[in-house]
């Protein structure tokens, strides 16, 4: 400001002039000076934008190969034991008749004069098996229909991990069971002379454990039948147990038959159960009151440390092996071909 100067008289114009140009650059620099920072902070953002994009691709990628590791780790394990099994029994054939494997009636193979007909050991897992499935799928199955669509809510909150306890139980610890509570409990009561070691004994706790697996997945086939399917018969004037039989179960149906193969499957597979009450008798029978060897319960013995290894006794294990891989892969392709065909679409 001018001193002494009469603010009501005009400035000079090129006073005036030169004033208004410095107020003009002075408002330019600013404005410079703002657009300038406000291109760093986008050009740090940007870059912020950038490293935690790459983060976040790197850290996807991670857990890409980890998942992909852990699928091909499952798969290349099945590969390797499906040609240990292969190499081993290809070496067993070497020395042993394969018509006699599959057509001989008698298994011996510590003896002296060694027989081997895989039949007799496949007729007592078969036949622990059929024991296990009468008990666990008419149990199973009416276990499912209830948890499905009649229990309520809070009970089966509760009753289905109830149930599903009984898959928790140690093998062996059902193998005990049967041999020194089920079967003096049969002897005592309805069968007088009942073996101490025999096929029933052993296919009734099996049956007993494999319950949770037919019901768990049975229930849950039944659990995803759509609920206007169930209306659709009450609106028809279907009871609750026609609806449940006649409706839901015939829905369901390519979920329950998965669930009694997963359980046949299971029960061709133990082990610790059949060679504690099922015997060590390798006989061909289809009497369930008398002992009789399983496929497993055989390779249990074999492989408890008492025959050399690289003896031809030795390698019956894996041709066992293979025997007992070549069931449970037809009984899955069964069951994927049967779930495939009937498998219902809502």
């Amino acid at each position: 400001m001018i001193v002494g100067a009469d603010l009501n008289r005009p400035l000079p114009l090129w006073k005036s002039a030169e004033m208004r140009l410095s107020c003009g650059y002075a408002v330019l620099l600013e404005v410079q000076k703002v657009a300038i920072e406000a291109r760093r902070g986008q050009n740090s953002g940007t870059e912020v934008w950038h490293r935690e994009s790459r983060g976040r691709y790197l850290r996807e990628r991670l857990v890409k190969v980890v998942l992909a590791a852990c699928a091909y780790l499952s798969v290349f394990t099945t590969i390797g034991i499906v040609l240990v099994l292969l190499f081993e029994t290809i070496n067993f054939f070497r020395q042993v008749s394969i018509v006699e494997f599959f057509t001989s009636t008698t298994w011996s193979a510590a003896f002296a004069n060694p027989q081997f007909g895989i039949m007799v050991l496949a007729s007592g897992t078969l036949l622990t098996t059929a024991v296990a499935i009468a008990v666990a799928l008419p149990l199973g199955l009416l276990a499912a229909i209830y948890l499905s669509e009649y229990a309520s809510t809070g009970m089966r909150r509760w009753l289905k991990p109830a149930l599903e306890v009984l898959a928790g139980v140690p093998t062996i610890v059902y193998g005990f069971f049967a041999l020194t509570f089920l079967t003096p409990l049969l002897k005592a009561t309805i069968l007088p002379g009942l073996p101490i070691f025999n096929a029933l004994s052993a296919g009734l706790i099996m049956g007993v454990m494999i319950i949770p697996t037919i019901a768990s997945v049975s229930e849950d086939a039944l659990y995803a039948v759509p609920r206007s399917l169930r209306e659709g018969g009450y609106a028809l004037g279907a009871t609750k147990r026609e609806v449940a039989t006649k409706i839901v179960v015939p829905a369901a149906l390519s979920g329950i038959v998965a669930a009694v193969i997963l359980g046949i499957s299971r029960a061709i597979g133990e082990t610790m159960i059949v060679a504690v009450a099922a015997g060590a008798l390798a006989q061909l029978t289809l009497n369930p009151l008398q002992s009789v060897q399983t496929m497993t319960a055989y390779i249990v013995q074999v492989a408890s440390g008492e025959t050399a290894t690289g003896t031809l006794t030795f390698s019956t294990i894996f041709a066992v092996g293979a025997a007992l891989f070549v069931m449970t892969l037809v009984l899955n392709i069964i069951a994927y071909l049967f779930v495939r065909r009937f498998r219902e679409t809502y």
